[in-house]
């Protein structure tokens, strides 16, 4: 871009400051561009998606093969570091995918999953069966979500869930107000 000439600057003097001002240099380089010739980038993201959505299913059941195996892991070994962070970036994967990928009630287990996951302040000391629950939720809906009955179940699933997940969580953190505020807030994950 060519710089812009002494003369091209304005300048402004008051009694306290000046102000300058410089041509806007992108005029010279805007294109305008007649309406029946408009790009619009979010029409082509919204096709590009359709177009991937066959393989959203693939993609998720990807993700929850990951979760699913990060659990035997922690299940063999415990919770190591590895195996902890390992189980909750799945979960937090499928939280972040399962909407997008038309799955919304694992996206709400998933969240669970990933509050418990954070919060309990001795992961050896959670009932297995909270893991095991989650985790089997997600893989159910993901499996049988082909069904228009399953919508309603695993929506009341989600939230079943989350209550139980938030009770427990509630209770071990009982001594530790810092945990009880975030615990105790609305779910952020997408509704159905």
């Amino acid at each position: 871009m060519a710089k812009n000439s002494a003369k091209d600057i304005e300048v402004k003097a008051f009694a306290t400051h000046h102000v300058i001002t410089q041509p806007n240099p992108l005029r010279k380089v805007l294109r305008r561009v007649e309406e029946k010739d408009m790009d619009d980038p979010v029409a082509r993201a919204e096709q590009a998606l359709a177009g991937l959505s066959g393989e959203f299913k693939n993609w998720m059941a990807i993700e929850v093969q990951r979760l699913s195996a990060a659990w035997a892991a922690v299940q063999q070994d415990g919770f190591t570091k590895a195996l902890r962070d390992e189980l909750f970036h799945a979960a937090h994967d499928i939280k972040g995918d399962a909407a997008t990928f038309g799955f919304p009630s694992a996206a709400g287990i998933a969240e669970s999953l990933c509050r418990v996951i954070e919060h309990a302040p001795d992961l050896s000391k959670v009932p297995a069966e909270l893991f095991t629950h989650h985790i089997n939720a997600i893989l159910a809906i993901v499996h049988d979500n082909t069904r228009l009955d399953s919508i309603s179940v695993s929506a009341e699933l989600s939230r079943r869930l989350r209550k139980v997940a938030d009770d427990y969580l509630a209770h071990v953190n009982r001594d530790r107000p810092e945990h009880l505020e975030v615990i105790l807030a609305p779910s952020i994950a997408p509704a159905e």
